[in-house]
């Protein structure tokens, strides 16, 4: 009786659960059929392939292979709007800026931009936002943000920021920080301005050599002044609060080894950089230790917000770190560019080291794959323990529990064969 009962119960329990399932609403799937995609930009490297975006299946890591999105003829760097609905592209070939509709998975529309950029963001509002240092204005020196209309194409404004090198928004979306190279300051551009006769940007003086910023949990900026490592004649590279407001100032600072990149985990901020000889400190601490042939390391600092004190430091690899992300059980990428390369991946005798390093922020340990070339893209995911990262124009898939390439029936290398360069990579989907 008390099986019969409870075969009846589960019985009852799936009819309801039909009932909601049919009587919600309808999902509407892109063309690839696809729920957990992620998109690769990828150059052409012969006259036999074909550039654009792929799309991947990233719920076994498996390439869609009929599913490619024309995207110029040399896509790389990708911005992605907060609702994933926009991926905006940028061209090399072209300095143009292609908008891609992640849910039709189509080119929609293209916008020129005035140079080329290594730096864009897509906001909620319909408008993408890029950091053109060649930007030429009548009246102004060379470099502007560029504000570019994502549903009509085209540049909608200019806004004169001298040497434009990047840009940041806030999570909000109401605010964007301009850093430009070879300056002591920051500059704020208020998007919601536009337009309202309000004056658009702030110049906040008193940094050093600032490059990035991150935002604490409760809208903070925190800026990363580069120092030494971009010219300063400073002792140190510092993070440094701005403080915005009526009247926006530059704030409280704490000294670290290096900073070009973070990323903020609760009330700790990972710092990362490489030190850099300058007259104030003409030994900086640059020892790699006796495990490697590299000479010259970089530092990834750990810094409590809190009290804006130093509670740690590791070696990582060196270069100009632009790339950071952490997987959802606390292993953090870091990546650069530039970096010491050691060894041929492709026939690996003693050590091969590139310019990735893994830090696990619950141990403090540190794994630098034996891979090579510059770290151009990272993905992580919340409902897996993966990365994907895109490295020498790779696209590797690292097991974040044991910090290694992936291995399984779906991917047997630890890489998704890609024909191209992949250069960017964003999860498009929300898992």
């Amino acid at each position: 009786m008390k099986k019969t009962a409870l075969l009846f119960a589960a019985l009852i329990a799936a009819s309801f659960a039909l009932v909601s399932c049919n009587s919600g609403p309808k999902v509407t799937l892109p063309p690839s059929k696809l729920t957990t995609r992620v998109f690769a930009s990828q150059s052409v490297s012969s006259p036999a392939s074909r550039s654009g975006l792929v799309i991947i299946d990233s719920f076994n890591d498996t390439l869609v292979q009929a599913s490619e999105i024309a995207a110029g003829t040399s896509p790389g760097l990708m911005a992605i709007s907060p609702e994933r609905s926009t991926v905006l592209v940028f061209d090399s070939a072209t300095n143009s800026v292609d908008v891609v509709n992640s849910n039709k998975e189509t080119l929609t529309g293209s916008v020129q931009l005035a140079g080329p950029t290594t730096s864009m963001v897509a906001l909620g509002n319909g408008f993408g936002y890029a950091a053109v240092p060649g930007a030429v204005l009548n009246g102004f020196p060379p470099g502007a943000v560029e504000v570019m209309n994502i549903s009509s194409g085209g540049v909608t404004a200019t806004i004169s920021v001298p040497n434009a090198q990047t840009v940041v928004a806030s999570p909000d979306g109401t605010t964007l920080l301009v850093f430009s190279s070879d300056s002591d300051a920051v500059t704020i551009v208020s998007p919601l301005s536009l337009n309202t006769g309000i004056p658009l940007t702030t110049t906040v003086p008193g940094f050093d050599r600032p490059v990035y910023a991150v935002f604490g949990g409760d809208g903070t900026p925190y800026i990363l002044n580069c120092g030494p490592q971009c010219g300063s004649s400073s002792a140190s590279a510092s993070v440094q609060v701005l403080n915005l407001g009526t009247t926006p100032s530059a704030g409280t600072s704490v000294d670290v080894d290096a900073a070009t990149i973070g990323f903020v985990s609760g009330t700790t901020l990972y710092v990362a950089g490489t030190p850099t000889a300058s007259a104030a400190n003409p030994t900086p601490n640059d020892s790699c230790g006796q495990d490697t042939q590299a000479k010259t390391c970089g530092r990834l600092d750990i810094v409590d917000l809190g009290s804006m004190a130093v509670t740690g430091s590791a070696i990582i690899t060196d270069g100009y770190h632009d790339r950071i992300d952490m997987s959802s059980n606390g292993q953090l990428f870091i990546g650069s560019h530039t970096c010491t390369i050691i060894g041929n991946v492709a026939a690996p005798q003693g050590e091969v080291r590139g310019c990735l390093s893994i830090f696990n922020t619950l141990t403090n340990a540190v794994v630098i794959p034996p891979d090579n070339g510059d770290v151009t893209g990272l993905q992580s995911f919340t409902s897996r323990y993966v990365e994907y990262v895109a490295e020498g124009g790779n696209l590797r898939v690292y097991d974040t529990t044991i910090d290694k390439l992936l291995i399984n029936t779906f991917i047997t290398t630890g890489t998704i064969g890609i024909t191209g360069q992949v250069i960017d990579v964003k999860a498009v989907d929300f898992f």
